[in-house]
């Protein structure tokens, strides 16, 4: 069978849930499944898995779907927990007092406290926090929907807490053979992950320090009554902070911290420097701007919400303790983070393996308290008390984060297998190359030397797809990796530019623009908010691409 016979066959169940995605419009629950059948039955006929083989990847899967279950339910867990205390509507309020100024506003609120969100939960959330927030202030539902899909880009491949990295790179990675390669070169495998960390981080800082500057001229000149781009460019000086102030802190704790911290304590630090700044009145424009009369607004920027309920609930907390749940959930990472405390290598310590499963040559393990998920779910007990809980309110955090997991649950339970196998049908009866070196084999002969443009474009059609980081990491990490070993290029580069170009294509991912559009009201005119978030992909798209060819020219 020659290689391009076998490069669309292995391609195919991608091809698949991506035409019953988007050109049906399928929900992933029915679509992930027919892709997880169709790589089974591909990789059993054409490849020549075994049944063995099969269902001791699937079991090996239950290891990943766990540890990004727990991670997300802890995550939303948590995000709800300060919903129904009334935290999250008091660090709101705080925000709306900084400035009248909307493009101070898009600074502050979308990008800095947006991409903290993202750090903390993850998984579509900064835009269903962010979109109701902008709506509250006056903001269009459109303009509000639009920025909070565009903030999930610089923060993401760190998001809830390094997830697409940790459980979405290292998933789709690791392999004994990759092992036992990375051994011959003195390294282990997460000295590998934090190559491709540092990488990262360098490329988002580069892209990601401009998008406040773009999130606000998208804003003047799509919604300002001069639609101007001027307008946008006359604060950036302060957006250009804006993107500094996140970007250095993220990048330094990118390279020296890991995975975990970058969007965390980037937005933290930001925050700091920029809300000061923002009170002081410095690198502002004398006038302030605003959107025209809202009688003056055309029907489609408009939502079904009315956007003055959701300023309308009062609460006694401070704002430092509405803050001090997330000021703890960092303490405590970087506690438990740092190798000269004894803390990670007792938590670490603690596995679930299983190793040469059903006597394959497949291995699977869990450390789950050194999850990140521990110290959120330590996090929201401790928030119970500080908060005063009242037991509905409990009740409520747990419904809706539980509501959530379910539904994650279902399409991961077919997505993680289906990757899994992908990556273990190297293990066949036919001496056949795994599916994904396939691939890989055929892009390299027939891209070549400017792969590391399109490399990101994988990531982000992966995400799109997927509608998640680190689903798409876990589909592509493989592939990526395969491509840069046939063309002789640096493997963490290119799997860099993956993570990198996954984040990106969450800027267009449906089920985020349906998840936000559904915060304001907006539902049924995700086409209108795609036209415009495509353009700050793009930009991402084709500057990491740019970033990627230089850095292997080098």
């Amino acid at each position: 069978m020659s290689l391009t016979t076998l490069a669309f066959l292995a391609l195919l169940p991608i091809l698949v849930a991506g035409v019953m995605l988007v050109g049906f419009r399928l929900p992933a629950r029915v679509a992930m499944p027919v892709a997880f059948v169709l790589t089974a039955i591909i990789a059993y006929a054409i490849w020549g898995l075994t049944i063995v083989t099969l269902i001791a990847s699937c079991i090996q899967s239950l290891f990943i779907t766990f540890d990004i279950l727990y991670i997300i339910f802890a995550a939303i867990l948590l995000l709800n927990l300060l919903k129904n205390s009334g935290a999250i509507q008091t660090i709101r309020v705080g925000f709306a007092d900084i400035s009248p100024d909307r493009r101070v506003q898009v600074v502050i609120i979308v990008w800095l406290f947006g991409s903290f969100i993202e750090g903390a939960s993850g998984f579509g959330t900064p835009a269903a926090i962010v979109a109701p927030l902008l709506l509250a202030l006056g903001f269009p539902a459109l303009t509000a929907v639009m920025l909070g899909m565009m903030v999930q880009s610089t923060a993401v491949t760190f998001g809830a807490v390094g997830t697409p990295v940790l459980v979405g790179i290292r998933g789709g990675l690791q392999n004994p053979g990759l092992d036992a390669q990375l051994a011959t070169q003195g390294l282990n495998f997460m000295d590998y992950i934090q190559l491709v960390t540092t990488n990262v981080a360098i490329m988002h800082a580069i892209a990601g320090t401009l998008m406040p500057v773009i999130m606000v001229c998208m804003m003047t000149r799509f919604f300002g009554s001069k639609r101007s781009w001027r307008e946008g460019l006359e604060i950036f000086p302060f957006a250009l902070l804006g993107g500094l102030a996140f970007t250095i802190p993220y990048l330094l704790t990118g390279i020296f911290l890991g995975p975990e911290f970058p969007s965390l304590l980037g937005a933290l630090v930001g925050m700091t420097i920029v809300v000061w700044v923002a009170k002081k009145g410095w690198l502002q424009p004398s006038k302030t701007w605003s959107f025209p009369q809202r009688n003056d607004w055309p029907v489609h920027w408009m939502g079904k919400l009315d956007p003055a309920a959701e300023l309308s609930a009062k609460t006694d907390l401070s704002l430092a303790r509405s803050w001090g749940p997330y000021v703890m959930v960092v303490s405590l990472l970087v506690i438990s983070r740092l190798s000269q405390l004894p803390f990670k290598s007792w938590l670490s310590s603690i596995t679930i393996q299983w190793n040469e499963i059903l006597g394959t040559s497949i291995s699977a393990s869990s450390a789950p308290l050194y999850l990140p998920a521990t110290v959120l779910f330590i996090v929201c007990l401790i928030t119970l008390f500080f908060h005063r809980m009242e037991g509905s309110q409990v009740k409520a955090a747990f419904t809706e984060s539980s509501r959530m997991i379910f539904g994650a649950g279902f399409v991961l339970l077919f997505a993680v297998p289906m990757v899994r196998i992908y990556i273990n049908s190297g293990i066949n009866l036919k001496g056949i190359e795994g599916m994904p070196i396939v691939m890989a084999e055929w892009v390299a002969v027939h891209v070549g030397q400017v792969y590391p443009f399109f490399a990101p474009s994988i990531g982000a059609l992966g995400a799109f797809i997927a509608g998640s980081n680190t689903v798409s990491n876990l589909m592509f990490s493989f592939f990526q990796f395969g491509v840069a070993e046939r063309l002789m290029m640096p493997t963490a580069l290119i799997v860099a530019l993956q993570a990198v170009g996954a984040a990106a294509g969450n800027m267009i991912a449906i089920h985020n623009v349906v998840a936000a559009s559904a915060t304001v009201g907006y539902l049924g005119n995700e086409g209108i908010v795609l036209r415009k978030t495509i353009i700050p992909m793009l930009y991402y798209l084709t500057l990491v691409g740019l970033l990627g060819m230089i850095a292997v020219s080098l």
